[in-house]
């Protein structure tokens, strides 16, 4: 494999301005892919950006709101209008919501949270469908947690979310596995050093933890592999 194994071809990122996706738009720009860079606060994505063009890689800031159906379907029109086809989506923008028993769940949070883990990716896949058929050798990764496939207690809202973005990607890499050439894998990251986790583990000692750039490599090079659709990477803790 060469250091620039993407070179000429195109990324898209979400949840890029910090933890896994920050550090997985990095690697992916570093092996010569230019990534589009997504989230909601402009400030952080533009940190990002430029730690990828001081390592003289390249990449495009896209602040935006997931939760945002109608800004998904901007994003994908300004995109297209630029370039022809998209090569790699990794969809990794998530929030984790509330802990706590299922029926103390709030409505309006567990709507905000499958909008954003859930809704927000199906609408990338609508409004990206077009691009990633065009690339003729795609790529769709969605991240996961181990509560998706292993439900644990207090954890029912995010592990649902989980669940269902899984079947939902699954479900699309099936419908592409004869008609066209777009594949799809899950990637778990397990046990990482994100914002989330630290608000999810308050008393853990972060140094135990692996960082996120280690979850980085290991889908970048998933995705330079000729992994078989509905490939499931689980990574060790």
């Amino acid at each position: 494999m060469t250091d620039k194994i993407f070179e000429g071809q195109l990324a898209l990122v979400t949840g890029a301005s910090r933890g896994i996706g920050a550090a997985t738009a990095k690697a992916l720009a570093a092996r010569g892919a230019h990534v589009i860079l997504t989230g909601r606060t402009a400030k952080d994505l533009e940190a990002v950006e430029d730690a990828i063009f001081e390592a003289g890689g390249n990449a495009t800031i896209a602040p935006l709101d997931l939760s945002d159906g109608e800004s998904i379907a901007r994003l994908a029109v300004a995109i297209g209008s630029r370039w022809e086809a998209l090569d790699i989506m990794v969809l990794n923008a998530a929030m984790l919501g509330t802990l706590g028993p299922v029926p103390t769940i709030d409505g309006g949070e567990f709507n905000r949270l499958m909008t954003l883990n859930v809704l927000s990716a199906q609408a990338m896949i609508a409004h990206f469908d077009a691009m990633l058929r065009k690339s003729g050798h795609a790529r769709v990764v969605a991240l996961t947690s181990s509560v998706g496939a292993a439900p644990r207690a207090f954890w029912g809202a995010y592990g649902a979310s989980k669940a269902a973005l899984e079947v939902l990607l699954q479900s699309y890499g099936e419908e592409m596995r004869n008609i066209g050439k777009v594949r799809t894998a899950i990637v778990d990251p397990a046990r990482t050093r994100t914002a989330m986790r630290a608000k999810a583990y308050p008393g853990e000692d972060p140094a135990t933890v692996k960082e996120p750039e280690a979850v980085a490599e290991a889908i970048a090079d998933l995705l330079a592999s000729d992994f078989e659709t509905n490939h499931r990477l689980v990574l060790q803790g």
